[in-house]
């Protein structure tokens, strides 16, 4: 009866190892980055029109600039870890300006107020 008992607890850890690993597996694959399923260097490229606008703040912000902020912007946390992401900056962005473009873009549905790292959106 003890050998039974033993197989038994064996194959419940190992059931639940299992069950375990499989749930950590599944948050990785329907991502749980910021971005989702998208790194946000990978989003950073969508936000192209918007280069001259991120680094002077008073350069006239575009409309293809605007749609992408918008569309990225849908998702705060995605867009904060673009702008803070190390391609952005290494492109020459500057945070302190890029976070002003959804304001510039006069987008109604931004997220004011919410912070950005050491930033605060206006």
């Amino acid at each position: 009866c003890s050998r039974e008992m033993e197989g038994s607890v064996k194959f419940i850890c190992i059931l639940g190892l299992l069950l375990v690993v499989g749930i950590a597996g599944l948050e990785r694959v329907d991502g749980a980055g910021p971005c989702g399923k998208s790194s946000p260097d990978n989003e950073v490229m969508k936000l192209a029109p918007c280069a001259t606008a991120a680094q002077d703040e008073k350069a006239a912000v575009s409309d293809s600039c605007c749609l992408q902020v918008k569309k990225i912007g849908q998702n705060p946390s995605c867009l904060c870890a673009v702008m803070l992401s190390d391609i952005a900056k290494s492109s020459g962005i500057k945070t302190e300006v890029a976070i002003t473009i959804p304001k510039r873009c006069n987008l109604a549905d931004r997220p004011i107020g919410y912070k950005c790292g050491p930033y605060t959106l206006p």
